[in-house]
């Protein structure tokens, strides 16, 4: 068993230290419209875990949770702490101490008002080194029934340099096997940042089957990792260091869990609560900034990854239900796989599915997705989102190879694509696509494979969003639909160049799934868009 020193394990104290904490905007991240538009999504049920490396080098160790802190004002009872010193589900107690660190990241887990997911079923609080050492790489891991844990610190060096290459593959692999053999959603910060040789997502956001966070306004490492070159992070949120973005993403992976298993996305629970569904689902609700960018072979943004966390788009997409595959065909190995015909749509454009792809030694297989793009006003155009995941398998070095491609179905015209050869996420963004009848496709390489068969994750998301503006009494009402999520609405007096848009105004209030802006006819703004930041 490799054995890793304690020193290995860092929160970047320093920056803990000198950097004030941006508070989670709940806003801006979907929790708020998500809370006002549905009843109770908010992690029941769902036991999760903080692992927090401590401050300290001698015991006890400083990683253990406050229940009483005002960020966290949760009951005793609903946690257990986790040390090479024993356990206990006391507060205070002998097996740690205290972490200010630990009781910011569990504020915006799941703390009480401010967290993502506010009541838990249960929260396992560990000590990193015991964590790691005794669970993770142990000979004969075991289970610790808990469906999401968040961490809040990097494996590294003492002067925070990476682990040789060999080193952090071997971190990745553990972690992978964990989550592939136990269902173990593992959230992890992607690192603070720090000179141009150390500012690479550490592990163990770089395991394949985890969700790797980045701090979006703040200072955060950023992809490829060292070993392939593969896209990490997974996703971005709003924080000032990723000790602190991570919670975010934790937070939101428990309510959609909660959400999948009591049935929001329709029967078959145990799909869409899947760690790769949830993964998947989370990725493709998240918003693009202004300079994201991929490319086929990239799928992700290196610095945040698929976005912004929205987990209202999310919660939107897995409530669109699951739709199985129109068609499934095959042909040559690399021989060119068009729309096939054939009538039938899914009818959902935000929607899921949770299905298995099989190809052999001599030929690929491709699932196929139809979709009717269609809306008014007529020649309106689409922003089309798909995210595809699937899981490094237990025990295997390598993985199968899944691409992402969407055709336009009328004349077999590629639109885009993503054909990553080291991911096992592919991600396809298109912001001005005409209507129209398209086939998304989930292709599976044949020929020398790991496995006959793979198991994925599909979330897609297809939309045009139009503003409505009416008079109300002496007010101008504008409004929007409350899905998809992260829209500002922006307002201008005139249209002449250089053109002003402000984006100074009211609050939007949700009624009957509207943004609803009210504007003093007196206001002098006579033009209006919506913009994402």
């Amino acid at each position: 068993m490799k054995t890793l020193c304690r020193a290995k394990y860092f929160l970047a104290a320093a920056i803990f230290v000198a950097t004030a904490v941006r508070a989670t905007s709940q806003d801006s991240i979907g929790v708020t419209v998500l809370r006002a538009v549905t009843t109770n999504v908010d992690g029941s049920g769902i036991r999760v875990a903080q692992v927090e490396a401590p401050f300290n080098t001698s015991p006890p160790y400083s990683f253990e949770v406050t229940p009483g802190d005002s960020r966290v004002e949760q009951p005793v009872g609903l946690f257990t702490y986790i040390s090479d010193l024993g356990s206990s589900m006391t507060f205070p107690n002998s097996v740690g101490v205290d972490s200010g660190h630990a009781d910011i990241v569990a504020g915006i887990y799941y703390g009480i008002p401010a967290g993502v997911a506010t009541n838990v079923l249960h929260i396992d609080n560990f000590e990193a080194d015991y964590f790691y050492n005794s669970i993770i790489s142990a000979p004969s891991p075991t289970n610790i029934n808990d469906s999401v844990v968040n961490q809040s610190f990097i494996f590294c060096n003492s002067d925070y340099s990476h682990y040789s290459v060999g080193d952090e593959q071997a971190v990745d692999s553990q972690y992978d096997d964990y989550a592939a053999q136990y269902k173990t959603l593992f959230v992890s910060g992607a690192g603070n940042g720090g000179p141009t040789n150390q500012s690479r997502v550490y592990p163990a956001a770089t395991c394949y089957n985890g969700l790797g966070v980045a701090a979006y306004g703040g200072n955060s490492c950023v992809g490829p990792t060292l070993d392939n070159g593969r896209c990490k992070p997974d996703i971005a949120a709003p924080a000032s260091a990723t000790s602190y973005c991570t919670p975010q993403v934790a937070g939101a992976a428990a309510v959609l869990m909660q959400a999948g298993l009591r049935g929001d996305g329709g029967g078959d629970t145990n799909s869409a609560s899947d760690i790769r569904m949830v993964k998947a689902l989370l990725l493709n609700g998240a918003v693009k900034s202004v300079d994201w960018t991929n490319n086929p072979s990239s799928p992700l943004d290196y610095r945040y990854g698929a976005g912004v966390l929205n987990v209202f788009n999310s919660y939107k997409q897995l409530a669109g239900g699951k739709h199985g595959c129109v068609i499934s065909t095959t042909n040559v190995i690399g021989g060119a796989h068009l729309p096939p015909g054939g009538a039938g749509s899914i009818s959902a454009l935000s929607g899921w599915d949770f299905n298995t792809n099989y190809s052999g030694t001599n030929f690929d297989s491709v699932n196929h997705y139809y979709f009717n793009v269609t809306n008014n006003p007529t020649g309106a155009k689409f922003t089309a989102t798909a995210t595809l995941v699937w899981n490094r398998q237990f025990g295997e070095t390598n993985i199968n190879d899944l691409n992402l491609f969407l055709f336009d179905a009328a004349n077999s015209n590629l639109v885009t694509c993503s054909t990553s050869l080291v991911d096992n996420v592919e991600h396809v963004f298109v912001p001005q696509l005409a209507q129209g009848r398209y086939d998304l496709q989930v292709w599976k390489a044949g020929g020398s494979i790991v496995t006959t068969n793979e198991t994925y994750a599909l979330a897609w998301e297809f939309f045009s969003t139009a503003l409505s503006a009416s008079k109300s009494g002496t007010n101008i009402s504008i409004s929007w639909p409350v899905y998809p999520d992260g829209f500002v609405l922006q307002t201008a007096t005139n249209l002449a160049s250089p053109v002003t848009w402000s984006t100074n105004n009211p609050a939007p209030a949700v009624t009957s799934n509207q943004n609803v802006v009210l504007l003093n006819a007196t206001n002098p703004a006579r033009f209006f868009r919506l913009w994402r930041p």
